[in-house]
């Protein structure tokens, strides 16, 4: 997809990845709705787009743990914009641990990292099926080709947003609709640096030792390339594809290559 001129919608969009990737549609020529739960910062991001090029940016504050907060996130975004070419899904959130986490963690994490994507769908897809084009955009992680050592709700809910993705690449492909997903290791986010803490979700040193930390922006430069190709896999890691061949091919030493690196970080 030629972003140029594009009607665009990215979620999780005041900081992070989800901030640079709305930054770069914009760079390319989109008209970018901005979605996030922090209105500050998603104000501020916003009116500078709009200095650059006005009534060119829109935000919308939002906790999109809701049904409701999706339908009224993607009417907002047709009033500010028309026709959704693209909308992105990539709020989300790392939380809980193992099977002590408790059911509001549980729930949250499904509601954030995969049902907020089924959701805004939902009220997308008759539009894309009528015009026989759109294109839908998740950000779930390497954890769900993978999985995280540390957090079953994260490892469990990036796992259902892959395959989420590729159910309806695989379903309304044929119809116009345009699908791809970002897989990434670690990147420079507020998510990575509190998973440094011992009880976060994502343990940020296991993260670091799986490969190189990238910054937003050069993961934003790669979802806009992977998106001119309309590749459905968004690896900015490439070593990534390596491990899930691994994994594919040695399921039993691949298990058992986990549990040592899982060792490792508790410095047994």
């Amino acid at each position: 997809m030629d972003l140029q001129d594009k009607n665009t919608v990215v979620t999780g969009a005041a900081n992070g990845i989800g901030k640079a990737v709305a930054e770069e549609f914009h760079k390319q020529g989109a008209r970018v709705v901005l979605a996030d739960r922090d209105a500050a910062l998603l104000n501020t991001v916003v009116e500078k787009l709009n200095a650059k090029r006005p009534n060119s940016a829109f935000a919308v504050a939002c906790d999109l743990s809701t049904e409701a907060a999706n339908a009224e996130l993607v009417a907002k975004s047709k009033q500010f914009l028309g026709f959704i070419d693209l909308f992105y899904a990539n709020a989300g959130v790392a939380m809980g641990t193992d099977l002590s986490t408790s059911e509001e963690t549980w729930n949250t994490s499904f509601d954030v990292n995969v049902h907020a994507h089924r959701w805004a769908v939902k009220y997308l897809i008759d539009d894309w099926l009528a015009a026989g084009r759109g294109y839908f955009v998740s950000t779930a992680s390497a954890a769900g080709l993978l999985t995280a050592i540390g957090s079953a709700p994260y490892s469990l809910t990036k796992h259902a947003a892959l395959a989420f993705a590729e159910w309806l690449s695989i379903t309304y492909g044929n119809r116009g609709l345009k699908v791809s997903c970002l897989c990434p290791q670690g990147v420079n986010t507020n998510m990575l640096r509190r998973s440094d803490e011992a009880t976060a979700a994502d343990n940020g040193n296991v993260v670091r030792a799986s490969g190189a930390v990238l910054e937003p922006e050069q993961v934003a430069e790669i979802v806009v390339e992977t998106l001119r190709q309309e590749t459905f896999m968004i690896l900015p890691h490439p070593e990534v594809a390596q491990f899930v061949n691994k994994k594919a091919s040695e399921h039993e030493r691949w298990l058992a290559g986990m549990r040592k690196l899982q060792l490792r970080t508790l410095g047994v």
